[in-house]
């Protein structure tokens, strides 16, 4: 079997923090969220994988990744021109996949649940595809399954009066048949050939389509929020462990995970879960924590930061309180008097602010 990661789209909802490089490619946990994906089908045994890229950033998604060799895989990189759509991109993957069966992986969906099972029962079965679902709360926001007496009657993206709750996953298991109803497919109102649309049209034709639920963590990290919730979940999960420096004085509790050549000074506050990648410098009278990831060879001092992402290379020497916010890679906030007011950011790379 083989894998297929959409690495595409402008990313829109989430500027400023995609003006300079692809939404895939902000990190959770302080690992780019696409690479959640690529260890995913490493897991259930699928090695051989395409990356759809276009538009801006797609040079960073090859130097991110590379041929795939850090991550023990092999990576093949299609561009897509334009955003046409799921299924276009889904098209292009036609000679990659030969006569494979394959799965598709959108970048931007984190899911905690191996796929590994999904996998091998797919692999082993007759059906021309299966999808995975999952129980939302706002179900006019994605795709949706109507589902009666244990099967799929029908598949339609983003109504306005949804039938069901079941939100149809950024994952999808299918056959060559597939390619044949692609290239039948009409453009969309958005002007997109719409995965929901084709496979609606596998149904209409009487091919077998299975579907499994998700019951764990997935997340389709389309907002800001969505990016901050999903640190926060994964945070949780990860095992702790300090390869820096904690000198004495420095108060810890819960899970910390501590990058190589890390210094948390004295009269720190850290509440778990905390990330800190290598090379930082968390000064005296700083507060982190809880459900925070903090890139390498970032500097704080004398801030207060919570549930919030904050960046490679990233200064932040403020009296503040950081709430609910991601700070892109390069940025500076500085402040010399204290504010005990929360403050939300949503700052692009290189962004410097005097407050």
């Amino acid at each position: 079997m083989k894998g297929i990661i959409l690495h595409g789209g402008h990313g829109t909802r989430l500027r400023p923090l995609t003006h300079t490089g692809p939404k895939q490619l902000l990190p959770i946990a302080n690992k780019p969220m696409s690479q959640y994906c690529i260890e995913s089908l490493r897991e259930a045994g699928i090695t051989d994988i395409a990356i759809i890229i276009g538009g801006l950033g797609a040079k960073k998604v090859e130097e991110t990744y590379g041929q795939g060799e850090k991550l023990d895989v092999n990576l093949t990189y299609i561009i897509q021109d334009s955003p046409k759509g799921i299924a276009h991109a889904i098209n292009l993957c036609k000679d990659f996949v030969g006569k494979e069966k394959f799965v598709v992986f959108l970048g931007d969906n984190i899911i905690q649940k191996s796929i590994s099972k999904f996998a091998g029962s797919f692999q082993k079965s007759s059906f021309d595809a299966s999808i995975l679902l999952c129980e939302v709360d706002n179900p006019s926001r994605f795709g949706i399954a109507d589902v009666k007496n244990g099967k799929i009657i029908k598949i339609m993206e983003k109504p306005k009066v949804p039938p069901t709750n079941l939100a149809v996953t950024g994952i999808y298991f299918l056959t060559q048949k597939i390619f044949n109803i692609i290239e039948r497919l009409k453009p969309s109102g958005r002007n997109e050939l719409e995965i929901t649309d084709a496979l609606q049209m596998l149904l209409e034709e009487n091919h077998n389509i299975s579907y499994e639920m998700i019951t764990d963590y997935w997340k389709d990290t389309g907002t800001p929020e969505d990016i901050i919730h999903a640190n926060s979940e994964i945070l949780k999960n990860l095992q702790p462990y300090n390869f820096g420096i904690i000198e004495n004085g420095a108060s810890v509790t819960g899970k910390l995970i501590v990058g190589e050549g890390t210094i948390i000074k004295n009269d720190c506050r850290i509440t778990g879960p905390v990330i800190l990648g290598k090379n930082c410098v968390i000064e005296s009278n700083t507060i982190i924590g809880p459900n925070t990831s903090i890139g390498d060879n970032s500097i704080l001092s004398g801030c207060d930061v919570e549930n919030s992402i904050i960046m490679s290379q990233c200064k932040i020497e403020s009296k503040t309180k950081i709430r609910r916010s991601i700070i892109s890679a390069k940025s500076q906030i500085s402040q010399n008097k204290r504010n005990d007011k929360e403050q939300i950011f949503l700052l692009g790379e290189g962004t410097k602010i005097t407050l």
